[in-house]
């Protein structure tokens, strides 16, 4: 066997469409697994409880391959997600670390028997996957005792993971960022020509090293697409980068909604909104529009017997949020479409909402002002 020869084609989650088969080597996954254990400070004799799946990148390399080559216990604790069998699992097997992505993390602290657990053994572990609410980093810290949880941020054809927190960042770094670069990777943060932008701009996260895949399994074309000819990874993720090298991960760009020629970055929004104490989640898309050419719309999960009207929602932002960021669709929902993986498929909501706008001649929910 040769390091750089592949191992597996893993697929996308397929969060902003159809799965793309990444194809990585032992090289890619091996380091990643031993570094994202380092930087998470798991040690011999931890044991990580793992709900993630092991068909993706957070459970096989996050989760295995950081167990393995760190020496810890893998744990797992149903044979696919189980908000229950977790807490039961991190109580019985006196877990003291725990992975996975935000809503499993929001389940869980969701959950009616959630008090009834002993969760005390735990100590750290990695919320990835997708964006991560302060919120619930927070929450986490204070009712989980994972005091020393990270936050890694990555993708599958980066073997995950790129940036990672550490135990020991400042809380406010660990908790608004994704935390600096991993070891022995490089990242720049670009505009739409390409040009590196100053500390603290927003552009596109580019990211090079041994991490990035070896392609897309047949398809030369979606991969010169993606990797450039110096070999950076165009992640298609808007990001700042301070003067001390921590992350901001602002948005996807497909994401990223014009409204009136106003940039608004749907993750803003959903940041701002997570602090009302009755929402459980939130989901923030655009939709087109004929007059602004795109709006506002969120989708919005109430804690379990929780009531709120639209019109309390809007008064909740007003006067503390731009009037152009105040969504103009607002719908309250038990649940979001989501990947097999947990992480929430966006263009499903966007294109729901724009087939329901299109079907009247009224539009649904108009906001004042």
């Amino acid at each position: 066997l040769h390091a750089r020869q592949a191992i597996n084609i893993q697929f996308t989650s397929g969060t902003t469409g159809s799965p793309k088969g990444a194809t990585l080597s032992h090289r890619n996954i091996l380091n990643n697994g031993y570094f994202v254990g380092a930087s998470m400070d798991l040690r011999e004799g931890d044991r990580l409880c793992i709900p993630v799946p092991l068909y993706h990148c957070f459970g096989m390399v996050m989760g295995n391959l950081a167990c393995i080559t760190r020496g810890a216990t893998m744990i797992y604790p149903a044979p696919t997600f189980d908000a229950l069998a977790t807490l039961k699992a991190i109580e019985s097997e006196r877990c003291t670390g725990l992975h996975g992505v935000p809503t499993m993390f929001i389940a869980q602290l969701e959950h009616p028997e959630f008090k009834s657990f002993d969760l005390s053994s735990l100590r750290n572990g990695v919320m990835a996957g997708a964006p991560c609410p302060e919120e619930v980093m927070r929450k986490l810290i204070a009712h989980m005792n994972l005091r020393d949880i990270t936050i890694a941020y990555g993708m599958t054809e980066t073997s995950p993971v790129s940036f990672q927190s550490s135990p020991s960042s400042p809380l406010d770094r660990r908790v608004s960022t994704v935390g600096r670069v991993q070891p022995h990777l490089e990242c720049k943060v670009i505009d739409s020509d390409g040009k590196v932008v100053p500390h603290g701009e927003r552009g596109e996260l580019c990211t090079r090293g041994y991490s990035v895949m070896l392609g897309y399994w047949n398809d030369a074309e979606k991969t010169a697409e993606a990797i450039d000819a110096d070999g950076y990874m165009h992640t298609g993720d808007l990001a700042t980068i301070d003067a001390e090298g921590y992350c901001a991960i602002v948005g996807r760009i497909k994401d990223l909604v014009i409204r009136g020629g106003e940039n608004i970055y749907p993750r803003e929004i959903e940041e701002f909104l997570f602090k009302h104490p009755l929402i459980e989640d939130v989901q923030v898309v655009g939709v087109p529009d004929e007059k602004y050419g795109e709006e506002v719309c969120a989708w919005v999960k109430l804690r379990a017997g929780a009531a709120m009207s639209e019109a309390q929602l809007r008064e909740f932002c007003r006067e503390r949020i731009a009037h152009y960021k105040v969504p103009r669709y607002v719908r309250f929902v038990e649940e979001f479409p989501m990947t097999v993986t947990g992480k929430i498929q966006k263009f499903m909501i966007r294109d729901a909402m724009t087939r329901e706008i299109a079907s009247t001649s009224q539009p649904m929910h108009r906001s004042q002002g």
